[in-house]
């Protein structure tokens, strides 16, 4: 009987990180399999599975020679990790490798948006429940608010049908700003959410970059593109033997900030100066 392990590799100061279940490895084997469990679709996923099989043929590993990658997707429904993980287990993968989405930079972010809208008092924040990681994404952006005067207001949405409600509610709530947690249910309603923003004059803060590329107007968040670069590094160290519970646990080193200026046109919001400095990215 193999031995089990779990190990988490953490993926940010309260917020996005990268987790990796490792079951024991085999005996000193040519050909490895390891599992991939999405959260969302390969679609959606494309970019962080280019930079992971990247960090992998650094590492010496490459499909199809060495090694051999059995992809799973959970589309989006959190309640189906289990059955994943099970399917994974059951075909004997040396490695499973997720990437999740938990808690958001709130302390950073609310004084970010209170930045470009001095006067800004009534936010929504856009959660999924059934996100078991945005139970501290609340906590903490409520403790941000707090201290900010802001009102935080929380509309849920646990899956695609719900943005039509959740619009609707923010048309009746009438919120100053925007506040959007990491999850892959608003990365597949990217351009309904911010084209919405943009029609409602709502300036927003946005854990993906993908949002502010259709139009949202802030996103700071670690780049989950190097996560995932990173984690081919962990893999390749439990291939060759190494303990999970044995190996550090790494915070990530690269955070991108991303202002639209064209939205900010179409907002009427001036972007102090020591913002523009700060972005790593600007968007015409």
């Amino acid at each position: 009987m193999r031995r089990r392990e779990f190990i988490s590799l953490v993926g940010g100061a309260a917020a996005t990180w990268t987790a990796a279940w490792t079951l024991a490895a085999h005996a000193q084997q040519k050909t490895y399999l390891i599992g991939f469990m999405g959260n969302s679709t390969a679609a959606l996923e494309a970019n962080l599975l280019n930079a992971f099989r990247e960090g992998l043929r650094e590492a010496g590993y490459e499909e199809g020679r060495n090694i051999t990658i059995k992809y799973l997707w959970a589309d989006g429904q959190y309640d189906r990790f289990s059955t994943l993980v099970s399917e994974l287990v059951a075909a004997k993968v040396d490695v499973i490798v997720t990437a999740g989405t938990p808690a958001a930079l709130a302390v950073k972010q609310n004084p970010l948006l209170r930045e470009v809208a001095p006067d800004l008092s009534h936010v929504v924040m856009l959660i999924n429940s059934l996100n078991p990681f945005h139970i501290a994404s609340v906590r903490q952006a409520l403790a941000a608010a707090q201290t900010l005067g802001i009102r935080l207001q929380q509309l849920d949405v646990h899956k695609s049908d719900d943005i039509d409600g959740v619009l609707a509610a923010l048309r009746k709530d009438r919120p100053d700003g925007l506040f959007i947690l990491a999850d892959r249910v608003f990365l597949h309603n990217r351009q309904r959410i911010a084209d919405f923003a943009v029609e409602q004059r709502l300036p927003s803060i946005n854990a993906y970059e993908e949002l502010v590329e259709a139009g949202g107007l802030m996103s700071y968040g670690p780049s989950y593109e190097d996560m995932h670069r990173r984690a081919a590094t962990y893999v390749d160290k439990i291939l060759k033997g190494a303990k999970p519970g044995n190996l550090p646990i790494e915070q990530p080193t690269k955070f991108t900030f991303i202002i639209n200026l064209g939205t900010a046109k179409i907002l009427g919001v001036t972007i102090p100066s020591q913002l523009l400095g700060l972005a790593d990215r600007l968007i015409e």
